[in-house]
């Protein structure tokens, strides 16, 4: 085991096997913080659709937190390997891994489309309702992959579409240590979900990535040598410092929206936790103190505190719960080193059935029932879907082109029918390049009817899931006037 093997400078364009790794980490470090994907993070959902409040996090303040979590995480497994990490590899690599975490937890959320999970919903339940209408899908030469692509268009996922961004879109070029430090899922979009009882079923529950990105995806792999379905290691520290960092702020911003109380959300949580974890509820686990004491603790600090009473409340919570969860999540990685090492923990670091998850799933069942269910937040979600819906309805026509017209108006030779020419306007230059990129090697090969659609769908989801929920409404609005 030595992770200087997966921990290098290596990329596909402008390669050089003798630069420094940490000069190149750093120049990624640029490209992702400078990038449109990032930007686009401070105007799209965390929970609350359209928010105004500004103290409500959004998806670029969210992400900025879990960037933080996980160069936490990273240190503490330092502090805890001491001198046994040269061991591992990793004794010169702690400021190169510590930026890799960070930069994959910066950009964990970059393909999550226009109001969030249920943004993604909607794209999903277009495509599944429409799609079937396109007869070249029956008509190919190639049944199993013509179907293979039909259902992939039907299974849009913002963490495959951030592999899209980061390779087709963008084209940001990172080194394949970074770009794999955000590969949370395994599975390509062609293959179906295994069983939960199949190997890597855990890494595989989600599309990770397309069959758009599929050859860069087999070439990042053999470059760090991760073999089929499995994970590359830092990407399990992504995701626990995402659970980590939303557990608790998801509910913070449902007391600021006034959902419910400090008091209210205090018995919750103890209620919740002392029933999934059975017995186990009064065990000293959060140095010295049961998770009821900790909740009572900051409870009791609010109540002293004269004014910002739900400020000092989750400052106190915190204080108690994120210190004790990251360090479990950094014991969790080394307890289980050689499984991260080789990809194939067929779980979260923090899903191990301890009380740190027990804790995890409170705050996550507390969040579903008492903050995702309220009226506000649904009847924006429905808001989001009516948008989403809209403007694919809104698209449609360029989707319901003839192959060659379609080609002959990207290529100039024609305008295009009165509508379509007037959507094809509206596309983003980058989207299209990249449409015509994909459909270059593939000019005479079988079925290009097939992939050419395939790349087309792909170019209108690229642009309703690029969209910010602010400009997804204004679009809606220009197309649909009241």
């Amino acid at each position: 085991m030595d992770f200087s093997k997966k921990i290098n400078a290596t990329r596909r364009y402008n390669n050089n096997p003798k630069a420094n790794v940490s000069d190149q980490f750093e120049s990624d470090r640029g490209r992702i913080i400078q990038s449109a994907a990032i930007r686009r993070l401070q105007q799209k959902t965390q929970v609350f659709p359209l928010e105004r409040n500004s103290a409500v996090r959004s998806r670029l303040t969210h992400s900025l937190e879990v960037q933080q979590t996980g160069r936490h995480i990273v240190r503490t497994i330092f502090k805890m390997l001491g001198e046994t990490a040269k061991n591992y590899g990793l004794s010169t690599l702690e400021r190169e891994m510590e930026s890799l975490v960070e930069m994959s937890c910066l950009m964990h959320d970059i393909g999550n489309p226009p109001f969030g999970h249920f943004g993604e919903a909607a794209i999903n339940h277009w495509f599944n309702k429409h799609l079937d209408k396109h007869v070249l899908f029956s008509q190919a030469d190639n049944k199993m992959l013509s179907l293979q692509i039909k259902q992939e268009l039907k299974s849009f996922e913002g963490n495959a579409q951030a592999f899209r961004i980061i390779f087709n879109l963008l084209k940001l070029n990172l080194t394949y240590s970074q770009a794999a430090s955000i590969l949370k899922y395994t599975r390509c979009g062609l293959d179906m979900r295994p069983d939960k009882d199949k190997p890597l079923s855990y890494l595989k529950k989600k599309v990770g990535f397309y069959y758009s990105e599929k050859q860069d995806i087999e070439l990042l792999s053999e470059e760090l040598d991760i073999k089929p379905g499995h994970r590359f290691p830092l990407a399990y520290l992504m995701e626990a410092a995402d659970d980590i960092s939303y557990c608790l702020a998801d509910i913070e911003d449902g007391v600021e929206k006034g959902l419910l109380n400090c008091k209210q959300l205090a018995e919750h949580l103890i209620t919740t936790f002392t029933r999934l974890s059975d017995d186990q509820a009064d065990t000293a686990f959060l140095k010295g103190k049961s998770f009821q004491q900790a909740v009572d603790y900051a409870l009791s600090r609010a109540d002293k505190e004269p004014i910002n009473k739900t400020h000092e409340f989750f400052v106190w919570l915190r204080v108690q719960l994120i210190h004790a969860l990251v360090e479990h999540a950094a014991s969790s990685f080394i307890d289980n080193i050689q499984q991260v090492y080789d990809g194939d923990l067929n779980r979260a670091l923090l899903e191990d059935g301890s009380l740190f998850h027990d804790m995890i799933s409170t705050f996550k069942e507390v969040a579903i029932t008492h903050i995702f269910s309220t009226s506000e937040v649904e009847t924006k979600e429905l808001q989001g879907y009516r948008i989403i819906t809209g403007l694919l309805d809104a698209y449609e026509p360029l989707l319901l082109m003839q192959t060659e017209a379609f080609q002959d108006m990207v290529s100039g030779e024609q305008k295009g029918g009165l509508i379509e020419a007037r959507l094809y306007k509206r596309l983003p230059k980058k989207h299209l390049k990249a449409y015509q990129q994909a459909l270059l090697p593939l000019a005479d090969k079988p079925d290009f009817k097939v992939h050419e659609f395939y790349y087309r769908s792909r170019l209108i989801q690229d642009n309703i899931s690029g969209m910010t929920d602010q400009f997804a409404l204004e679009e809606y609005q220009n197309l649909f006037p009241k």
